[in-house]
């Protein structure tokens, strides 16, 4: 028997192709395979071409496959259409079973098959669950750059852009994410106040210009920045990496309870710094020697999601199976 997990990203796709004993036969990738980010069109698009290059690895037909997970935010087992993405696949031959799982479910299936524990995403957003019996029953956060997203790329890129618009406006001390910020945009107007209109400078101009001419989502951006002045000791970058670690403890204390292996994903949170520094010293007082685990992806989770569809008792040996058949 062969199952099949798609992670559906708003960035990448990435579909494994697998056993009933968690061997990983065939992997596809695709870029954009989310709806709501990309468009019903387009990502379909992507979702099919990285099941397609799965199939191809392993000489196999979607006849083959007799379980689906697609792993996408916006999307559980509780609800959703998933036409769009059935009848095409209905179409090229599936005749199994299609479930769609939250991409916060399934990166906490990459890294754990505890009944209890912790899943905290923070990439451009942030958001933690708390996972019961193989389910979601908590959530906290994840409600978009204008309502939350605490601690997330967003919130720590937003937060350089202020800093930098502080220092030149006279608000704010001299900080190293402002030229940091004005190579980022362009802007290579003078700093003083001699040039602009209205007695304000041509950089300041010029950057306020360029941030608002961007989606608010994209100052997320200028979050590496914000860790490369940090590592230079900049002391406005380490306070901005500090609260934004803080954010993202309290948003995992909105979750807590028995204590559980955390599973931890998305570039902030991964790379090494203050915030997962925070977290590491949070789980440490508060949890005591749980599992601390970084996953790259849920393509291993929704792989993880599909076999336990399926009828598949898995553990720990099954998803060490799993993860070590994904390519980097």
């Amino acid at each position: 028997m062969l199952v099949m997990g798609v992670d559906a990203g708003g960035t990448s796709t990435r579909a494994v192709l697998a056993t009933d004993r968690g061997e990983c036969v065939g992997f596809g990738r695709g870029a954009s395979g989310n709806p709501t980010s990309s468009g019903i069109p387009v990502a379909l698009a992507e979702v099919r071409r990285a099941i397609a290059g799965a199939l191809d690895e392993a000489g196999a037909t979607l006849a083959d496959v007799s379980w689906i997970v697609v792993a996408m935010a916006g999307h559980d087992a509780r609800g959703g259409a998933s036409d769009w993405i059935l009848d095409p696949l209905t179409q090229d031959g599936f005749a199994g079973t299609l479930t769609f799982e939250s991409d916060l479910l399934a990166m906490y299936a990459s890294g754990a098959v505890a009944p209890v524990g912790y899943g905290l995403v923070c990439g451009t957003g942030a958001s933690a669950v708390r996972v019961e019996g193989g389910r979601i029953v908590a959530t906290a956060d994840g409600l978009g750059w204008l309502l939350g997203d605490r601690g997330s790329g967003f919130w720590i890129g937003r937060a350089a852009a202020a800093a930098a618009v502080d220092e030149l406006d006279g608000l704010g001390p001299a900080t190293a994410l402002t030229p940091l910020v004005l190579q980022a945009t362009g802007a290579t107007g003078a700093r003083d106040a001699d040039g602009g209109e209205d007695g304000r400078s041509v950089a300041l101009e010029q950057l306020v210009r360029a941030l608002y001419a961007r989606r608010p989502v994209q100052l997320a951006a200028f979050a590496p920045l914000v860790f490369d002045a940090a590592d230079a000791e900049d002391p406005v970058a380490t306070r901005i990496l500090t609260e934004a670690g803080d954010q993202l403890v309290r948003t995992l204390e909105l979750v807590s309870g028995t204590p559980g292996p955390v599973v931890a994903g998305g570039s902030i949170v991964s790379r090494g710094g203050i915030p997962q520094d925070r977290l590491r010293a949070h789980l440490d007082a508060a949890f005591g020697g749980q599992q601390f685990v970084l996953v790259d992806s849920g393509a291993a989770g929704a792989t993880m999601l599909a076999l336990r569809h399926a009828g598949i008792e898995v553990d720990e040996e099954t998803l060490r199976r799993v993860r070590a058949g994904i390519p980097a």
